[in-house]
């Protein structure tokens, strides 16, 4: 393979959840300025239209679309509208999520409440992707990117429900690699503690500075950092690279006590 293509998404359209802010805003600009449309899709389509207008202010090409990736409705939308618009769909971002945060003690969270989180990380990602692998396969080129957490792996108080979700994610990852080859690969990244809105709400210095303790590369992560695992995943350089799940951590492990 030509080395200048190996990053290259020229010609290929992405659809990335939770695009507004964020990781999936990084994931947006940076699919974008390797040649890829995005469709940025948010729950707030005011910040989706604020990062599609930035990514043509640069010269790329992009759409805003609202979607709470809980309604099928809204999942079905998205994929119309990206292949009406941008047509077609090469590339997947299940980005959007929540819950966490030590805010799931299991004696005052509910059933529905830890559903709830299921449906939002777990079932929407498994949904969008059933509607996006027929597009992927009629263009003969396919890549999944789902966005799961250290919370997978690690173990911590008060966090039951994301942490299951997000070990859930992992495993349906190198499932429905399986189920979706050869045209479309699946493949997952793992944040450690990245620099988001969401980590600002929980941490304070003595937090930060003790999850540094166990970080070899002493900093939280960027969300630059996860998009660059992201553009592994999508492009072609990683052609023969499916079922995988790359944790982007600076060599540690962040938990919340």
């Amino acid at each position: 393979m030509n080395g200048d293509k190996l990053f290259k998404l020229d010609g290929k359209t992405a659809i990335i959840t939770g695009g507004g802010n964020g990781i999936g805003k990084a994931c947006c600009e940076l699919l974008s300025e390797y040649g890829a449309s995005v469709a940025v899709s948010d729950l707030k389509l005011a910040d989706a239209e604020a990062v599609a207008q930035k990514i043509i202010d640069s010269g790329g090409k992009a759409i805003a679309v609202e979607c709470n990736v809980t309604k099928d409705d809204d999942l079905v939308k998205l994929t119309e509208e990206t292949v009406d618009k941008l047509g077609g769909i090469h590339i997947l971002v299940n980005n959007a999520g929540g819950g966490g945060g030590g805010r799931e003690n299991p004696f005052k969270i509910t059933v529905d409440d830890f559903a709830w989180v299921f449906k939002l990380n777990v079932f929407s990602a498994w949904r969008l992707s059933q509607l996006c692998v027929p597009h992927m396969k009629k263009d003969g080129y396919g890549s999944i990117i789902n966005i799961t957490s250290m919370s997978s792996i690690n173990k911590s108080p008060n966090m039951s429900a994301y942490a299951a979700s997000k070990a859930a994610m992992n495993h349906m990852t190198s499932n429905l690699a399986m189920d979706f080859g050869p045209e479309v690969r699946v493949n997952a990244v793992g944040p450690g503690a990245t620099k988001t809105a969401a980590l600002a709400s929980v941490l304070t210095p003595e937090i930060e500075a003790k999850m540094l303790e166990h970080t070899p590369i002493k900093r939280l992560g960027e969300t630059i950092d996860i998009a660059g695992a992201v553009l592994y995943f999508a492009a072609p350089v990683s052609e023969w690279v499916s079922g995988q799940i790359m944790f982007v951590n600076g060599g540690g492990v962040q938990t919340l006590d």
